[in-house]
């Protein structure tokens, strides 16, 4: 597995900072709130120190400093309520950030089509979609907001201490430095192991789920202890690489607390020999008052704590670069879509279909090579048409041609128009389309025929379920249309999911119905009922099945990337 290299680590901090530039108010206001949390730290510590110094040295009665407690309260109070607004800004910079990276996502996946998707797992879709944008969060909720204060708090702490102790704001001034030193030592390669982290967990991810949905073939063919076994791998890889992660993220508290503490020690010897008369330095008057050496001491934890608070929020950083690298390869991937909208605004075809043509056809896969043709056709609607052939001679990807998600080369024309000029998304409302293995949500029958058109009445729901000969499986369901059908449509047969496939197709208004194979899953008889429901004025059949060839007016023979067309018309 290839490494980060640091040009590539400066690019993708680059590309976060850029997404981080679109919420600049939240960012300021952040720091703002930041701001006037370390002047309220700073007037705490002083009040604190001139309690100590009136009830110390000066031996003044509890009853006369009862006013510094009535302050120091609302200044506790005030310093709660900004934390809260603060940790509640960045969170909803996180939270906009992460939504509109994860709907860049999902549009480029919606525009890329179910051709380029199958190129990986659902596991591994679902980690970079979930997982992996839920790892940005740290780095735009805590390491951007932080990095503004770790500029703002230590120059404040030492300009509210020098006028003390010249001494103390020095010593801290001088150990500063040295905890981003050496986190930075501790840190190298954060980003490499926290990527490797992902993709173990994308393999995990991807394995385990493709193996539960293919149990059943597991079992079947007796591979269930090898599959066990190979799960049991990616699971120790897992491991290995989280116990890695672990490693440096205890590695750099260690180091953080180290030096965070000596620092502190240095700060607390100087007083303490100072008090005892060593040490004569420091002091502007000569003498160091016990108000200048609770007052530092008070403010020398949080002189360090927005280091050390960076510190544990560079692994964020780390972990969000490794992410990105995955997000950013994929939404800057060039994948030559049938979208060409550079020279002119995208065309929408609001008139009924009539013509399809193609010249010199060659469908493309995503990465540019050649499926199927090159192929010459011409279709005039009203058409019924069946394209036959073995399996992989390319009848699906000619289809996805026609759905948008597969490029092409040479010429496709919808009613004169090419192709690449229309309005994508706005030709797909216009089609309805049925696969082999159609998808259902994790929803009811009825949210299931409601995709096809939301706002359907009742009376149109139980027309298509009729015409779809989805009556007799709506009666056996233990809640009729309201029958949850579960993940994957565990509660439905094959056949029976097609029928609701063909509902929710017939629902839908449209010009061109595509259907992928529909004899796999149903019998001849129900798809000849179905077929008479004329669903819609234009129809394109996938199939093997070369018995009932008499109810199409055109059939399409596809040999070795070839078209070949009988017919009772002139068709090609």
């Amino acid at each position: 597995m290839m490494s980060l290299d640091k040009k590539r680590q400066t690019y993708l901090l680059g590309w976060l900072k850029q997404h981080a530039k679109m919420h600049k108010a939240d960012l300021r206001a952040s720091a703002l709130t930041g701001f006037a949390l370390t002047l309220l730290i700073i007037m705490q510590a002083a009040l604190l120190a001139v309690i100590l110094q009136k009830l110390i040295i000066e031996q003044q009665h509890f009853v006369d400093i009862l006013p510094y407690f009535g302050s120091l309260i609302i200044i506790l109070l005030g310093r709660a309520l900004l934390v809260y607004v603060r940790e509640k800004i960045n969170f909803a910079l996180g939270k906009k950030v992460r939504k509109q990276i994860r709907n860049n996502l999902i549009n480029q996946l919606e525009a890329y089509g179910p051709a380029y998707l199958n190129q990986s797992t659902t596991g591994a879709w679902s980690t970079l979609l979930i997982e992996q944008v839920d790892n940005l969060h740290n780095f735009f909720a805590r390491y951007l907001p932080q990095m503004r204060l770790v500029s703002i708090v230590p120059i404040l702490i030492c300009i509210a201490i020098l006028p003390f102790n010249w001494a103390a704001a020095a010593i801290l001034l001088c150990t500063a430095p040295l905890i981003p030193i050496f986190m930075i030592l501790v840190g190298m390669g954060a980003a490499d192991i926290n990527r490797r982290h992902f993709k173990a967990l994308a393999y995990l991810s991807g394995h385990f789920l493709d193996r539960l949905k293919g149990l059943n073939t597991i079992r079947l063919f007796n591979q269930g202890e090898k599959q066990a076994n190979e799960i049991a791998q990616a699971s120790e890889d897992f491991r290995v690489k989280t116990m890695q992660v672990l490693k440096m993220a205890f590695l750099s508290s260690a180091v953080l607390e180290f030096f965070t503490s000596i620092s502190i020690a240095i700060v607390a010897v100087y007083f303490g020999f100072s008090y005892l008369g060593e040490f004569n330095f420091g002091s502007y008057n000569g003498t160091v008052t016990l108000f200048a050496g609770f007052f530092t001491l008070i403010l020398a934890p949080e002189y360090f704590q927005p280091l050390r608070d960076l510190g544990t929020y560079y692994h964020a950083k780390a972990e969000a670069i490794a992410a990105a690298d995955n997000i950013e390869a994929f939404l800057s991937k060039d994948i030559l879509l049938n979208q060409d909208y550079h020279d002119a605004s995208p065309i929408q075809i609001n008139q009924p279909l009539h013509t399809i043509e193609a010249s010199n056809l060659i469908v493309l896969s995503s990465e540019q090579q050649p499926i199927v043709g090159p192929l010459s056709f011409t279709l005039q609607a009203p058409f019924k048409l069946a394209l036959i052939g073995k399996s992989g001679e390319g009848k699906t990807s000619l289809m996805q041609v026609l759905l948008g998600f597969l490029p092409y080369q040479g010429s496709l024309k919808i009613n004169g128009i090419e192709f690449n000029q229309l309005d994508i998304p706005h030709w797909q409302q216009q089609i309805s389309w049925i696969g082999q293995s159609p998808y259902l949500i994790n929803g009811s029958v009825r949210e299931n025929i409601l995709l096809g058109k939301p706002n359907a009445s009742d009376d149109e729901i139980d027309t298509v379920i009729t015409k779809a000969q989805l009556i007799p499986v709506i009666d056996k369901l233990p809640q009729g249309l309201d029958t949850q059908v579960g993940e994957d449509a565990v509660r439905l047969s094959v056949g029976q999911a097609q029928r609701v496939a063909i509902a929710r197709a017939m629902l839908k208004p449209c010009q061109l119905l595509i259907l992928d194979e529909p004899t796999a899953s149903l019998d001849r008889h129900t798809m000849q009922n179905i077929d008479q429901q004329h669903i819609a004025p234009n129809t394109i059949t996938i199939t093997h099945q070369t018995d009932d060839m008499h109810i199409y007016n055109q059939v399409w023979r596809l040999v070795d990337g070839h078209l070949h067309c009988d017919s009772k018309e002139d068709l090609c």
